[in-house]
This record gives C-alpha cells, structure tokens and sequence, in this order.
C-alpha cells in the first residue's frame, strides 16, 4: 500500500506561483495530494505588467498531471486582491490550511542611485505583499478557532540571505526581507494561540531574480546534481506547510541544493554592565574590548 502523500486533502495558496520557486512548490505541493490556488500578477523581473498569465498555465499543469489547482491573478500587495486570494480558497475548496508568500521582484540599485519609487515598489511587493495576506488568512484561522473548528494552518514567508546578512546593491530588497523575518516572528507569536504556525525560509536557487545577478554560481550543470534547481528548496517547504511540522513555528531556515541550515538571529554576546552612565570615551573602550571578543560578521552578500 502507498504512503499517504503528507498534503492529501489541504488547501494551498502561493503567491508569485507562476514561475520559478512559487511554481517549483506549487506543483510539489499538488504531488503531496494538496489543491493549489496559484497566485501570480503575471508582471516582469521589474513588476512591470507582463504579457502573459502564468498562473493559468501552472493550474494547467497540476490539472493535467491529475491535481487540483485554480488561478488567482490578483494584486496580493493590495487589501482587495489579498482578501479575494483567501475568498477563491475558500470559495472553490470551502478550506483554507497553508499560505506560502512567494511574491517579489527586484530593482537593484545602489543607495546613492536608488530612488524613491524603486524603494517603494520593492518594499510594498515583498513586505507589503505578506503582511497583507497573512493578514486575512489570520483572520479567517481566528474565526474558525473561535467558532470551534481549530485549525492546523501553516503560513510559510520568504526571506532571504540578503535580508539576513544583506547585499550590495540591493538595500531595498535587503530591508524588505529582513521585515519579512521580524514579521513572521511576531505572527508565529500572536497566531499560535489559533493554531497557526509561522516559518520563513532563505532559499538559494536559479530564478528569474537569481539567474542573472549571479550568473556564475546559478548556471545550471551539463550533468549531476543541479544544486540551484529551484525545486530543491520545495520539500521543506511543503513539509513546513503540512500537518507533519507540528510544533515548529518562529523558524527561519535556509534551503540551498542539498542542504537545509537553521538559521539563528540576533542573540545577546559580549556584554559589559558598568552600573552607572559612561561616558563616550568609557563607552567606545568598551565597545572596542566586546568586539574583541565577538564572532566577526559573515560577510555581505555581493562583497567579492
């Protein structure tokens, strides 16, 4: 007898599904016996409009590989399209138990020739972009949880390495992911209490933002493993948003090729407590003698 498939019978939304790590886990997520609401705005590397809708195409796929999957081609970074991306789960399949935000896009600059609107299109994407439905999939969890019907409801977020270490020339892109790990920290906190768990990965991996910046180290292989294949990274995401990650939840793991690493933040090191005020020059003495003592930084992403 086969295994059951560790997603059999939940509702999935992704957003950014239709291409890259969003269509590598949506169909590894229809694989595991889950239906798929694919979410895509269909618009190019820059978040301009493109020419296609590539949400249809990946429902197509999971159809006609004998899945469920519907397409969503809302604006999930607006309060009508996050909103109507939770009313098609639960209009076409009455349930909703996993949100895997995916969304973004780039424009790279460094700060002295970033403008205005580049950091603002890049920070309401990616952050504004989960906030936004992770806001209304809560408030349907809570609902349910108050009505009695506690669910076992998994969000996934995507940060990344630049928004962990950071990344040169992508100060927006690097703030916005950094915002994502502070906000999945503070939803896995206020969410637990209605049955939701709260994860981030940092994944590595050959996409349309990927395959470009870093040419070299995402070339795919003319044999063996392809390491930055993004369908690497889609098993640990689909465990994360399946019933099977019980207790795990304020998380942030980094998924690259073959390897999954448990990430660890900001925690207290060196410290020195005078028990009065210092004065500026007691201060940076101090400052200096702790630092000695530190672990050094990982370097920037970008850095040489």
């Amino acid at each position: 007898m086969s295994a059951r498939r560790i997603c059999e019978g939940r509702v999935v939304v992704i957003t950014g599904a239709g291409r890259g790590l969003g269509r590598a886990h949506a169909l590894a997520y229809a694989a595991e016996g889950a239906r798929v609401v694919v979410n895509d705005l269909g618009v190019g590397l820059d978040g301009t409009p493109g020419p296609d809708g590539p949400a249809s195409r990946v429902a197509d796929d999971i159809r006609a590989a004998g899945g469920e999957a519907v397409a969503h081609g809302g604006d999930i970074a607006t309060t009508e399209g996050a909103a109507s991306l939770v009313r098609t789960a639960l209009e076409a399949y009455g349930r909703l138990d996993t949100l895997v935000n995916n969304a973004g896009f780039l424009r790279d600059r460094m700060l002295v020739n970033l403008d205005e609107d580049d950091w603002d299109a890049v920070l309401r994407v990616h952050l504004k972009g989960h906030f936004l439905p992770l806001k209304h999939a809560a408030a349907h969890w809570r609902a349910e949880a108050k009505a009695g019907r506690p669910p076992v409801a998994r969000v996934v977020n995507t940060s990344s390495g630049a928004g962990l270490l950071g990344s040169i020339g992508q100060g927006n892109y690097s703030a916005a992911k950094a915002g994502i790990v502070g906000l999945t920290l503070v939803a896995a906190s206020e969410l637990g209490r209605y049955g939701v768990q709260v994860n981030a990965i940092a994944p590595a991996a050959r996409t349309r933002m990927t395959e470009h910046a870093f040419a070299e180290t995402m070339t795919a292989p003319d044999r063996g493993f392809d390491a930055m294949a993004p369908e690497n990274v889609s098993p640990l995401v689909v465990w994360l948003g399946s019933a099977a990650s019980a207790g795990v939840t304020g998380r942030v793991f980094e998924a690259e090729g073959g390897r999954i690493t448990v990430m660890e933040g900001w925690r207290p090191g060196p410290t020195a407590d005078k028990g009065a005020r210092w004065t500026p020059a007691e201060a940076g003495d101090a400052a200096l003698e702790l630092l000695a003592e530190a672990e050094l930084p990982r370097p920037v992403y970008g850095a040489g």
